[in-house]
């Protein structure tokens, strides 16, 4: 017999992950060139070696955060507190459409219709203007109540559809079980439904810390209101501006990787 020839080896195509590294490294060299040929053609003159000092400074007595970190750290606190509120805003809400209550689907339905059908800077206008000074609230406060009323709404739709998309038969396991309505909920069909939820919700969190920007209307310093101050004072509009950009950027992009990584981990648990 003659020896077969060896077979021929298929190329290996490029991995998605290379493809994708590729395809952004093209985009952001090619808006860094827009941006540099529309400046020279502009005549701007870029100042960006003041920026790091409004970061923070160096002093005998150790470092002192400037103004954009001051900021930031009024964002994180308004988005954790705010995001932790809309979740259980939005659950609270799931349950109640979900439920056989014709008052409790009623409040849900009319909360639901307001809030998505009006802009959250209205809503943030007349809980600070109109809610906060016959409530006695703070701003921090108004600022809160406003993004998790508004975010609460569409974590709640969220919340309803992977409840929904849980098997019925999973409701019948759980009734022969002995376990009552509430109990079903905790131990049942939310668990199930957490792998479900998990991207939409990464999705209305980043919507959130981009939303809570707003809060500088009814001044909050937080990082947007603190760039505007900046701005007042140095004229370094671009500057400022683009860094707060950055900024924005990497909390979202880091909220992102930190969920990926906790559905791979909830994943091979679940395996």
């Amino acid at each position: 017999m003659r020896p077969q020839k060896p077979l021929c080896r298929v190329p290996r195509l490029p991995r998605p992950r290379l493809l994708e590294a590729l395809g952004f490294t093209v985009l952001f060299g090619l808006g860094l060139y827009l941006l540099t040929r529309g400046a020279v053609h502009g005549g701007y003159h870029w100042q960006w070696y003041r920026i790091p000092r409004f970061f923070g400074t160096f002093q005998e007595s150790g470092f002192a955060p400037g103004p954009i970190l001051t900021g930031l750290s009024v964002t994180l606190q308004i988005t954790v507190v705010s995001l932790a509120a809309a979740m259980a805003v939005g659950l609270l809400t799931a349950l109640l459409r979900l439920s056989g209550s014709f008052s409790g689907r009623t409040v849900a339905r009319v909360y639901l219709e307001v809030i998505r059908n009006t802009p959250l800077l209205v809503q943030l206008f007349f809980i600070y203007f109109v809610l906060a000074p016959i409530l006695d609230l703070e701003r921090f406060v108004s600022a809160v109540l406003a993004l998790s009323l508004f975010e609460g709404a569409y974590a709640s739709e969220i919340f309803r559809a992977a409840i929904l998309s849980i098997h019925k038969g999973q409701w019948e396991a759980a009734s022969s079980l002995g376990l009552n309505r509430s109990q079903s909920y905790r131990h049942i069909i939310l668990p199930q439904g957490v792998r479900k939820m998990l991207p939409p919700l990464t999705g209305q969190a980043v919507s959130l810390i981009k939303d809570s920007a707003l809060v500088s209307t009814i001044a909050v310093y937080d990082l947007t209101m603190q760039a505007q101050a900046i701005i007042a004072e140095t004229f370094l509009a671009f500057e400022i501006w683009f860094t707060v950009a950055a900024v924005y950027l990497t909390l979202t992009l880091s909220l992102s990787a930190a969920v990926f990584l906790m559905e791979k981990r909830f994943q091979r648990f679940v395996s």
